[in-house]
């Protein structure tokens, strides 16, 4: 059955047009939140929400001169808190240490944080936040089974998946992993299951719709001839069901790197918004970047079909999404390689 399954799949894939699906556009409604109280901005930070309040806490930027210029990439412990839409940014406390680039997600009332890194490498490290009367309280959770940075996830009911990333700084492959911990169960620890069978990536968009998990585009790596990591640039699809194991699904149609994630769920599917579509690799002078793809892109489970979004209202990629007052916020992230953005963007249906 699992084989007709794939080979039903694979068929259909083969049929659906990778054009734009004929289908209406769900008319995404965007407004700025109060944008963070930091001249630049931060990417890859941790984002969730405990007793209705939103968390979003360090990340990383170039305070000084910009990475061509040879500056350096700080990365911060601040968490920062955001009572309602209208309030303002606030001091709850720090991270167990400054760190950016891992995975967040709203279980209950605690912000899940695992992954990630600092200014010498990555760290396995996982930790739960939350907010006990306006305080700030910090709980260990079980490490991953690997140090991982620029890694995709998504919350699949109380199963937090993560997919890829690298191990290092320096490294020149991606991660071929799917890591699952059931956040439900006080004694689980992290369970190795079987990776997705595509390109080991990193910065893909995840999503979790219909019980399923998603995973779309991303990087893949490679050693260049200096030796050096080298992208690979993706635009392929896939779906992980627990249970049943992964399918490949139709190719985006372009390729999306670092865009915010995981990928807001809507009625009709899962929404990407924005990325790098590699385009502009390379690009100079740096300081006339013109910024990543103002577009997006809605898959549509149902049919498995691809939709070309009306264009969102900004440029930006390695930014954390998390679910609030009935919508979905994006905060901070890299506006073009090398700049960051304070603003915090809010969609809705």
């Amino acid at each position: 059955m699992k084989h007709l399954r794939s080979l039903v799949s694979g068929l259909s894939a083969a049929l659906i047009t990778m054009a734009t699906a004929a289908a209406s556009d769900p008319a995404l409604k965007w407004e700025k939140l109060p944008a963070l109280p930091d001249a630049e901005g931060f990417a890859s930070m941790y984002s969730g929400v405990s007793h209705g309040v939103l968390l979003a806490a360090g990340g990383a930027n170039f305070p000084g001169k910009r990475p061509w210029e040879g500056g350096t990439k700080v990365w911060y412990d601040t968490v920062w808190t955001l009572n309602q839409p209208t309030g303002t940014w606030q001091k709850a406390g720090q991270l167990p240490q400054p760190l950016g680039y891992g995975a967040s997600a709203t279980w209950e009332d605690e912000v899940i944080c695992a992954g990630g890194s600092h200014s010498t490498g990555h760290v396995a490290d996982a930790f739960a936040l939350r907010l006990d009367q306006g305080k700030l309280v910090t709980r260990s959770l079980p490490k991953l089974p690997k140090p991982c940075a620029n890694m995709s996830w998504a919350l699949v009911n109380e199963v937090l998946y993560i997919s890829g990333g690298i191990d290092r700084p320096d490294a020149t492959s991606a991660m071929a992993t799917l890591w699952a911990l059931r956040l439900s169960d006080a004694a689980a620890t992290w369970q190795e299951l079987p990776p997705c069978p595509g390109t080991p990536r990193m910065l893909a968009v995840a999503g979790s719709w219909g019980g399923a998990f998603y995973l779309f585009g991303g990087a893949g790596l490679q050693a260049g001839p200096d030796g050096q990591a080298s992208r690979i640039w993706l635009k392929d699809a896939w779906r992980y069901s627990p249970g049943e194991g992964w399918e490949k699904l139709p190719d985006l149609p372009r390729v999306v790197v670092a865009a915010p994630s995981p990928a807001p769920s809507i009625a009709e599917g899962l929404v990407i918004t924005s990325g790098d579509d590699g385009s502009k690799a390379g690009f100079k002078p740096e300081t006339g970047h013109p910024g990543f793809p103002k577009s997006g892109l809605l898959f549509v489970p149902r049919t498995g079909t691809w939709l070309e979004l009306a264009s969102v209202p900004f440029s930006l990629a390695t930014a954390p999404v998390t679910a609030w007052q009935g919508g979905w916020v994006i905060p901070s992230g890299e506006a073009r390689p090398g700049y960051r953005t304070p603003q915090v963007w809010f969609m809705k249906r």
